[in-house]
């Protein structure tokens, strides 16, 4: 599942052409003598303030956190349509990918998409879906997240594997298994490929939680 159509410009390289056109502007108003001191000294002060809250935005999305809009329902029932979620750059720089971390990552066929999916295996683990079951290394995981399907029909849930994981490689899936482009059809996810952790749904207000 795509999450964020790639504008032209990436979000960080918007910013910096914003911080570019304020500082311009600052320079521009601190040399306009024709306005009075009083006014040039209060735009002045403004602008900085802007370029201040431009530099930090720019940290922030950099190395800390990202939102994403969720576009389909690949992710179902964890994350909706239209839910927008944080995402947590700096997870991983602390931490360890788990197996059941929500993700999101640059899709490996097109590094200028990015995809969000649950990490399912890990480098160096055989994982096998056999009717619908995950396995690893031969034994059932115990997963509460999957969708269900009507009925108990597991007619579009397909097998794959066995295969192990390669050095510095996940496996990940979406939880609506149904309708979801995952590892089963574009294969490992490179371990530097990934963003960072989704942590929080902070859009609707109704859905407002914590990413499980």
């Amino acid at each position: 599942m795509e999450i964020l159509d790639r504008l032209p410009l990436s979000i960080p390289s918007l910013i910096l052409i914003l911080a570019g056109v304020l500082i311009a502007a600052r320079l521009v108003v601190k040399r306009a003598y024709a306005i009075p001191p009083a006014w040039r000294t209060s735009v002045v002060e403004t602008l900085d303030a802007s370029i201040f809250a431009a530099l930090l935005s720019l940290l922030i999305i950099t190395f800390v956190v990202q939102a994403f809009y969720i576009p389909s329902g690949s992710m179902e029932p964890t994350l909706q349509v239209d839910d927008r979620i944080l995402v947590s750059k700096f997870s991983y720089r602390i931490g360890t990918i788990e197996r059941g971390d929500v993700i999101v990552f640059h899709y490996p066929l097109n590094p200028g998409k990015d995809f969000v999916k649950r990490v399912v295996a890990l480098t160096g683990e055989t994982v096998e879906l056999r009717d619908g079951v995950v396995l690893i290394d031969g034994t059932p995981i115990k997963e509460l997240y999957p969708t269900a399907l009507a009925g108990g029909d597991r007619a579009c849930t397909s097998n794959y594997g066995p295969q192990k994981i390669p050095e510095g490689q996940l496996f990940v899936l979406g939880d609506n298994r149904c309708n979801s482009e995952d590892s089963r059809f574009f294969g490992f996810v490179p371990t530097p490929n990934v963003v960072g952790k989704a942590l929080f749904i902070y859009w609707p207000p109704q859905r407002l939680g914590i990413v499980r």
